[in-house]
């Protein structure tokens, strides 16, 4: 059984309109060099020039925010489901 990740619509022009994808276990930060392979151009859209999340994009396993949890070294297993969150900013 595979880990289900969660594309959100802003990311999926990069996964060929793929809302869901199957990765093998890890870490996130494994799950997004599994990512990076699959689909070029879409780790740097997730991580900054240092390696860490952008700030404006969260990372939810089985609805727990990551950034809370153990970051990018935070385990998923299978079964687990992924969720990638951009933020959303803007008002009057």
């Amino acid at each position: 059984m595979a880990v289900e990740v969660k594309i959100p619509t802003v990311f999926r022009k990069f996964t060929g309109n793929e809302a869901t994808v199957e990765l093998e276990p890890g870490t996130i930060a494994d799950l997004i060099d599994q990512l990076g392979s699959r689909y070029p151009g879409l780790k740097e859209q997730l991580l900054a020039g240092d390696g860490e999340l952008h700030r404006y994009v969260n990372v939810y396993v089985n609805d727990e925010d990551a950034r809370y949890l153990e970051k990018l070294d935070t385990n998923v297993g299978e079964g687990d489901t992924v969720s990638l969150l951009p933020s959303v900013a803007g008002g009057a």
